[in-house]
């Protein structure tokens, strides 16, 4: 295997390029590490493969430096179902518990559970702005709707809902502080316990500020959700999304 990687949202297929007439452009992010951090994320890509498939991998496990000289702080963490723990779950969990200036989380499918959504309000009611991006255009309709089930619990504790209109936007980013994450995990019930995902985690101010340059174009890019605006939606909407809010720990 080369001696860098990439981690990130996108996928194999026309919509990734931006080809899709439905979806129009495709906004996702991507990060590319090299150096000793680049073992870490072929041995959760063996792993995965050799409990699908059952083979084992011949892969250059020789550590090199990055190329680019700079030292980053990088933490890669695998996490899926075969866990002891729910890794997924206490590395958000934990992350936005320490917050005490700004989290910022990009996702197309903001389905959390209680516990989280109890976390973001907490963090956004001792003075932490907390912002979320999620799209406009909806690729999954039930977990589109059952998104709109959190919008007034956040807007009573001041959290900001954005939603991307230019395209549809399947990032998977987190700015908390100046520490961010990028990686394969969806703000939903699946990425925290059900399905297999990497998260590239980095300790470092100066691509922390660059991820937050990025955030604030797709902030700029989006329309902030109004108070009020699923009651303002006819009774069937709402109807329709309480219907998809029950099917939330599946999505």
């Amino acid at each position: 295997m080369a001696a860098r990687l990439g981690v990130g949202g996108l996928n194999v297929g026309d919509e990734y390029l931006g080809r899709s007439r439905k979806f129009g452009p495709w906004r996702d992010t991507h990060v590319r590490v090299t150096g000793p951090v680049v073992q870490c994320v072929q041995a959760a890509f063996f792993e995965d493969w050799h409990w699908t498939s059952g083979q084992l991998l011949t892969l250059d496990w020789e550590p090199r430096a990055a190329e680019s000289g700079k030292s980053r702080f990088v933490l890669a963490l695998p996490s899926g179902p075969a866990d002891e723990w729910e890794t997924c779950t206490l590395f958000f969990m934990h992350a936005i518990q320490q917050t005490t200036r700004r989290l910022w989380i990009a996702s197309p499918y903001f389905v959390p559970d209680e516990q989280f959504i109890t976390a973001l309000q907490l963090a956004a009611l001792r003075g932490v702005e907390v912002r979320v991006l999620i799209p406009d255009k909806a690729d999954h309709l039930l977990v589109w709707l059952a998104a709109w089930n959190h919008f007034p619990a956040a807007e009573r504790a001041g959290i900001q809902i954005w939603r991307y209109t230019e395209g549809f936007m399947h990032q998977k980013v987190m700015l908390f502080d100046d520490y961010c994450c990028v990686g394969t995990a969806n703000f939903d019930n699946r990425s925290f316990r059900l399905n297999f995902e990497i998260t590239l985690a980095f300790a470092d101010a100066e691509f922390s500020g660059q991820i937050a340059e990025m955030l604030e174009r797709d902030f700029a890019r989006a329309r902030r959700v109004r108070p009020g605006e699923l009651e303002q939606r006819s009774f069937w909407f709402r109807l329709a999304a309480r219907i998809a809010r029950l099917t939330a720990p599946i999505q």
